[in-house]
């Protein structure tokens, strides 16, 4: 909401409208022009520092542009235009000042691409008098990619005013590369806005939201701007691939409110949730963030700028630039505040025209400014609290009156000041501050209808289509319009921004996401259209399976629909059938049921319109690939030599399907090892061998007393059931026959293995230990090399759908998703660590982005021989990070995915399921498709109960929720603090249910403790508990009270501390008892039980102390524990190996395991009765009220 101006006469009206300009000039001149450097143009951080920081001079000039654009329309105060012209051209000075000192270290930025290292960062300072560096690389945290996206983002304001920065088109490829620099701040750690990266100020740079934030404002405000302004053409314009900014958006939104894993909360953030970045779109997680930083860091005198901030105040040891861990509480309600964020907060509710708050920030600003003898106001760096007043603000916080302390004025603070006085008073406009509009990014917009382009690899798929009523084109028939794939665009976008006299190489990225593709691209006279890359074969594996394909393609429409913004026209996505999609020859039912749903003009709550290309185009996104012509050599006109040649070699073959040799190859080989085909004894050996390197272990699910004989195992399901439970013998090797007869009942991967050509290959592998082994045979003059085999064999069970077969040689082959790397990163910056591997001793946990070439060999590492499991676990990786990114609720209250925990729990749940030994069920699990293994991940993740069915005689399984019940996707545990009862689930299920009923307990709690789930607001809660205790002993680990020195309870480096300890324990549904038992310590400091705990407290302890109770009362009532665990001490029996007769984890019964948390017989129940029997903090008298609602 813009205010409007003041009528005519009004203005007449008010004489002395002229004079507060003059006013606001004076005050300009006086605060920052006066130290503008005449030769660089750039402002000293004060009269006795010469260092020009990028993000404090951008900031600074603001005031000047403003009071420019106050003088053009006031004419009557400027009626030659001489100021004017004058204050714009100090703008365009200062930055195209900053603009020659960061090209002059072009090679850094070069270097910055590639390595990502802090220490090749553009530099965050530069000299005012003479442009160059002031310290070394290491001499300071220069990585501060908020300072160059805030320059991207005014630059971008400025020249869509009018004004002219960018000169020539060696700096439009400069800028160009700026783009690049800061388009992968959504996953590089950085310094942040204050220069210190993690709070302690130790030189570790960490996430910030505050330069996500800035960089996503800043790749949308630059995207498709041209820096010649009006003067311009195609070749002046800056590109941003729409999926870079909307990947920054995804994190901004995941981390907000909080600023980064060291500060809960940053006072930055207001310039991200308002002016100048206009960065979040959502109307409610605006006012969440700005709410949050209102009550955690408002004070009279402004801002602080995070909690525990010790920047200046009497506390800080100014010798020393960095803090011990421990040090950190000493500044806790003495940080200094800054009237800095007062000048936000007012220019922000200017924005909206909140005039009541604008009141408000405005009166708190007269108290604080300084007023000086000539009548100018100056706004102070910060407020500190006087060392004489340090103890009673302690006491009392914000009692106390504080001091102006550091630079007066603080030309950043001032310039904002002076902004938000020239829009108070109507001197300027809203719009003009904001010319690109972004203020206007959290109005509701109309719904995004999305283009669906279906074309048929060729004639014969385009008949079969026909049956169905679908007319479809072959990708022939679009001309003129070329359809490729999306890897060609990739390649393209490789040539953006390259340039030869600076040495700039262009984009590095080779990731082109679905909001590039669902745009048309005109190439002098050529129009492109991409296809996703989702359906691009050499991807990965899982892009042949059609079912997943079909599934991704649903999400990416609802995607595109909340995704695209800011762009003219609607997007088109094409899809191509290909003949590997099909199901023996046949289109899949899935298929066509999909694209009758799309033909009704409405799927997945997204509305699409169905069509050819050719009716889509004047409706269409555009892009122009002018980056693509000649202009080094003076020839925009002529396409780039080496992209000319790139489309003649590449356009044509794309869509070719490249035949395999492996048919003729095994014939002759077989010729070589007929001795091995006529040994039935060895081949059988060789088809268990990829079983011997499984590494899975499945424990099993049922209750002791709830066994099923070996006889009821053998025997066939009653009527619809899915699975016959036959159990297949070993045959000895002159019996051919029971391996046809069993097919049907066996395990899908031996039929896979079965195969003549598998076991030569594994064989000859075997012999060789090497797959560059050469097999002594030729085609076509070039030596045939096990690898090539290998190859062909993993393309012939892509092609037939046999999923065991094609994880396992994908590992052997040492393939990987080519999108793991994102995948990974994607996960972490949502705040998610990732760990590999089977627990407790071949974890690996992932901190921190790393290359895909890292991440697939710590994966193999991780899993030694496994291949099969290596590339199970890149594929769920995959599937973690699509499901984070549409679902983000999914993994609530979770901040460590541990992958080879989940693929046991998968194995787990599909042996309960089928009812079959670990083994098969590992085998099963290997042999889902990748969409099932997709579906069944999302089960395990949402809570939703589910049932296993075969189709057809391959014996294939699919996974079909269960309408009746569900497991719940919240911590059981929530029930213990009143938030819904987790049993409705279990008292609304029908009576076929009840043979899960036990047994339901045990599996949600190893689900919770395999996914690390933990009960909303625990990571606080055991906060405020080591507030009252020396600390937390679980499993022999300390939490010590020290971290509450060091870190504040919400912020994320104190919850990964808690889960470092609590992942220590290998038991999933033993991690989850002990949560609940620290969750009944946690109570204890809710209520104020008690003043102080007074010892360290042992969590097992507590844990057992229970146990023991709940067999206690088992022997008393003659519960099902009496079969196992309950009976007198000198009676307890235990297994060979020394466990107990259950199998309880960590000697706790099974039984208590399967418990309730809440009820009389509830293991919240014992715990409380354990707790008051191991500690002896309690009062000798009176009562405590321990019911457990």
């Amino acid at each position: 909401m813009e205010f409007p101006y003041p009528s005519k006469s009004k203005m007449r009206a008010r004489s002395g409208s002229g004079v507060r300009l003059e006013y606001y000039q004076r005050l300009v001149y006086k605060t920052i022009l006066k130290f503008q450097n005449p030769v660089t143009g750039l402002l000293p951080a004060s009269p006795t520092n010469e260092h020009a920081w990028i993000r404090d001079n951008v900031y600074s000039i603001l005031a000047v542009w403003a009071l420019s654009m106050a003088y053009k329309k006031y004419t009557d105060m400027d009626e030659d235009k001489a100021k004017t012209y004058e204050l714009e051209q100090r703008c365009v000075k200062l930055m195209r000042g900053l603009l020659v000192s960061m090209m002059q270290q072009k090679d850094k930025l070069e270097k910055f691409k590639i390595s990502q290292n802090p220490l090749d960062s553009l530099h965050a300072k530069y000299s005012s008098s003479t442009g160059a560096t002031v310290v070394t690389d290491s001499g300071w945290g220069h990585l501060q990619i908020d300072a160059i996206s805030l320059y991207l983002l005014i630059l971008s304001q400025m020249t869509a005013s009018g004004l002219q920065i960018v000169f020539n088109l060696d700096e439009v490829s400069f800028v160009q590369n700026l783009v690049f620099y800061i388009e992968s701040s959504y996953c590089v750690p950085d310094y942040g806005v204050w220069e210190r990266g993690d709070k302690t100020n130790h030189g570790l740079p960490e996430l910030n939201a505050s330069s996500i934030g800035m960089a996503k404002a800043a790749l949308e405000a630059v995207n498709e701007l041209d820096l010649f302004g009006a003067r311009g053409g195609p070749t002046s314009v800056i590109h941003v691939l729409a999926d870079e900014a909307q990947k920054c958006q995804a994190v901004l939104l995941s981390m907000l409110p909080r600023e980064s894993n060291s500060k809960e909360v940053d006072a930055a953030l207001l310039s991200v949730i308002g002016f100048p970045a206009f960065a979040v779109d959502d109307p409610e997680l605006i006012k969440l963030t700005r709410t949050t930083i209102q009550e955690k860091l408002q004070g009279r005198y402004g801002f602080k700028r995070f909690l525990r901030d010790g920047y200046k105040t009497p506390k800080e040891d100014p010798s020393r630039l960095y803090y011990e861990p421990f040090e950190l509480r000493v500044f806790e309600n003495i940080e200094c505040e800054w009237p800095l964020f007062f000048c936000l907060a007012m220019l922000d509710f200017l924005f909206q025209g909140d005039k009541e708050a604008v009141e408000e920030y405005s009166e708190a600003l007269e108290e604080i400014v300084i007023k000086t003898d000539d009548g100018l106001k100056f706004v102070p760096e910060l407020y500190a609290v006087s060392a004489e007043s340090v103890s009673e603000e302690y006491k009392n916080p914000g009692s106390q009156d504080r001091i102006a302390v550091g630079r007066v004025p603080f030309m950043w603070a001032q310039s904002l000041y002076i902004v938000a006085q020239l829009l108070k008073e109507n001197f300027i406009a809203p719009g003009e501050l904001d010319p690109l509009n972004r203020r206007l990014g959290s109005q509701k917009k109309p719904d995004v209808v999305v283009q669906v382009v279906i074309l048929a690899e060729d004639a014969s798929i385009q008949e079969k289509l026909s049956r169905y009523d679908l007319q479809v084109q072959t990708v022939q028939e679009c001309a003129p319009i070329e359809v490729q794939p999306a890897r060609v665009l990739s390649h393209l976008y490789t040539y953006l921004g390259q340039n030869k006299k600076l040495n700039l190489s262009g984009r590095r990225s080779r990731d082109v996401g679905i909001l590039s593709t669902s745009k048309l691209y005109a190439l002098q006279d050529r129009i492109f259209a991409f296809t996703p890359q989702l359906t691009d074969q050499d991807h990965f594996y899982v892009a042949v399976d059609y079912e997943l394909m079909i599934d991704t393609f649903k999400n990416e429409l609802y995607f595109l629909k909340s995704s695209w913004q800011n762009m003219l026209g609607r997007p088109v996505v094409v899809i191509v059938i290909r003949q590997v999609q099909l199901d023996q020859g046949k289109i899949p039912v899935a298929m066509v049921t999909t694209l009758k749903k799309l033909k009704s003009g409405y799927i997945n709550g997204t509305r699409v319109a169905l069509g050819n290309l050719c009716d889509f185009l004047n409706t269409s996104c555009i892009t122009n690939l002018s980056f693509l012509g000649n202009q080094e050599e003076g020839m925009p006109d002529r396409l780039n030599s080496k992209v000319r040649q790139y489309l003649e070699d590449h356009l044509h073959k794309t869509f070719v399907p490249r035949a395999g040799f492996i048919h003729h190859s095994t014939q002759r080989l077989r010729k070589k090892n007929t001795t091995f085909s006529q040994n039935p004894k060895r081949k059988l050996s060789y088809r268990g061998s990829i079983r011997r390197t499984r590494c899975i272990q499945v424990e099993n699910l049922e209750v002791p007393f709830n066994k099923v004989s070996p006889s009821q195992s053998m025997s066939p399901d009653t009527e619809g059931a899915s699975i016959v439970s036959v159990e297949p013998r070993s045959p000895s090797p002159k019996e051919e026959e029971p391996w046809v007869m069993f097919t049907r009942h066996r395990t899908c991967s031996d039929a896979q293995y079965e195969n003549t050509e598998v076991d030569e290959l594994l064989h000859m592998l075997k012999d060789s230990e090497s797959i560059d082994y050469m097999t002594g045979k030729m085609d076509d003059g070039t030596p045939i090399r096990v690898k090539d085999l290998l190859k062909d064999l993993y393309e012939k069970a892509c092609r037939q759908k046999k999923w065991g077969l094609v994880r396992h040689t994908a590992g052997m082959l040492g393939k990987r998703v080519e999108d793991l790397a994102k995948a990974v990163t994607d996960l972490l910056v949502h705040q998610k660590q990732v760990t590999v591997g089977m627990p407790p001793y071949n974890e690996r946990t992932i901190t921190a982005p790393l290359p895909n070439s890292e991440l697939r060999h710590l994966i193999h590492q991780a899993y030694g021989d496994d291949d099969s499991c290596a590339m199970l676990t890149q594929e769920l990786v995959l599937y973690l990070a699509m499901f984070v990114r549409t679902e983000p609720a999914l993994f609530l209250e979770m901040l460590r995915l541990r992958v080879g925990l989940i693929i046991r729990v998968m194995a787990s749940e599909l042996s309960r399921s089928v009812k079959c030994d670990s083994d098969e069920a590992t085998e099963h699990l290997l042999n889902l498709s990748p969409f099932e293994m997709k579906n069944l991940l999302y089960h395990i993740l949402s809570g939703k109960e589910f049932n296993m069915v075969t189709s057809g005689i391959s014996g294939n399984f699919s996974v079909l929720s269960n309408k009746f019940s569900r497991v719940s996707r919240k911590s059981q545990i929530g029930t213990l603090l009143g938030r819904g009862s987790t049993a409705s689930s279990v008292e609304n299920e029908p009576e076929n249910t009840e043979p899960d009923r036990q047994g339901q307990w045990i599996r949600r709690r190893r689900l919770d403790g395999a996914l690390n789930r933990v009960p909303r607001g625990f990571y606080s809660r055991i906060w405020m508990l080591l507030e009252r205790c020396p600390g937390m002993i679980i499993e022999g680990k300390l939490l010590s009270q020290t971290l509450t020195q060091e870190m504040t309870s919400g912020e994320l480096k104190f919850a990964l501390q808690v889960e470092t300890v609590l992942n220590a324990i290998p038991q999933p549904e033993y991690r989850q008892l002990m949560v609940e038992a620290m969750m009944v310590y946690s109570l204890l400091a809710e209520y104020n039980s008690v003043p102080s705990l007074g010892q360290t407290l042992c969590v097992e302890r507590l844990v057992h102390a229970a146990n023991k109770i709940f067999l206690d009362d088992q022997m008393q009532i003659q519960g099902d524990a009496t079969l196992c665990c309950a009976k007198p001490k000198e009676q307890r029996e235990l297994t060979a190996t020394g466990t107990l007769l259950c199998g309880g984890a960590a000697y706790v019964c099974q039984h208590f395991y399967d418990s309730a948390p809440s009820g009389c017989y509830g293991t919240m129940t014992y715990l409380i009765r354990a707790l008051a029997t191991i500690l002896d903090c309690f009062p000798l008298e009176g009562e405590i009220d321990c019911a457990v609602s």
